[in-house]
């Protein structure tokens, strides 16, 4: 995650969905942003639905307001703000920088995990998703989340909710083909999909997570407009549903 994209409207689907599972506190979220450096682009200045209140303040009038504030900072303050504003409720936040060589991002990790020890939930905020082809510890491998990474901290009881960009390929198939990879380390997991036009979130319950966090996913599926966010349980095995 890049500090120039806080406050933007995929920021704030986020959020709205980190606010959800975390059940107002109920379900304990640590927050892994792996922030990457600014790389000088304009793709994260995608504010102008803040100035569009009667459409898009309703889905969460609390949030909006807090990304309203955030966005009006410089870049370096926006994550501060956010922070500092108990956006998602109860939460803990891991904001190291994440840099691409091994040994660095080995300290990064177990770092997080340390500091991760109380919480339910464990959010990955990666600039492009779940790495398939390039290596750790090549340039840009900062930009990604590697399986095994996901799958030490699965193995310390941790759920995961996970960003992942759509690549330019049928989302039902590529859908499928994350979950078949997750299910490598979490077979016979529950595993829900919350869609928006240019990402998906997969959410992997662990089996010794508290049942709130469960029905805290199933009711998000209902929470909003399809449009906004689309919630949709994949079920503990098997392909994609088709509806």
């Amino acid at each position: 995650m890049k500090e120039q994209y806080v406050g933007d409207i995929n920021d704030y689907r986020k959020y709205a969905l980190l606010r959800a599972l975390s059940a107002e506190g109920a379900n304990r979220v640590g927050v892994c942003w792996m922030l990457t450096p600014s790389d000088g682009s304009s793709d994260g200045n995608k504010l102008g639905y803040l100035e569009q209140t009667d459409r898009y303040r309703h889905f969460d009038a609390e949030l909006f307001d807090i990304l309203a504030h955030a966005a009006s900072e410089p870049d370096r303050r926006r994550l501060q703000v956010i922070e500092d504003n108990n956006t998602i409720p109860g939460s803990a936040y891991f904001n190291d920088l994440l840099a691409d060589d091994l040994a660095g991002r080995r300290i990064f990790m177990d770092g997080c995990l340390a500091d991760f020890l109380g919480a339910d939930l464990v959010f990955f905020d990666p600039d492009n998703g779940v790495e398939t082809t390039l290596p750790k510890g090549r340039k840009n491998s900062s930009k990604y989340i590697y399986l095994e990474e996901l799958a030490s901290f699965y193995e310390t009881g941790k759920s995961l909710l996970v960003y992942q960009h759509f690549p330019r390929i049928e989302r039902r198939v590529f859908i499928a083909s994350c979950m078949d990879r997750l299910r490598g380390f979490a077979k016979d997991t529950a595993i829900w999909a919350f869609t928006t036009a240019h990402v998906v979130f997969f959410l992997v319950v662990h089996p010794e997570s508290p049942a709130r966090l469960a029905v805290a996913a199933m009711e998000a599926c209902g929470r909003w407009e399809p449009a906004f966010i689309k919630g949709e349980y994949l079920g503990r095995g098997g392909g994609v549903p088709n509806n």
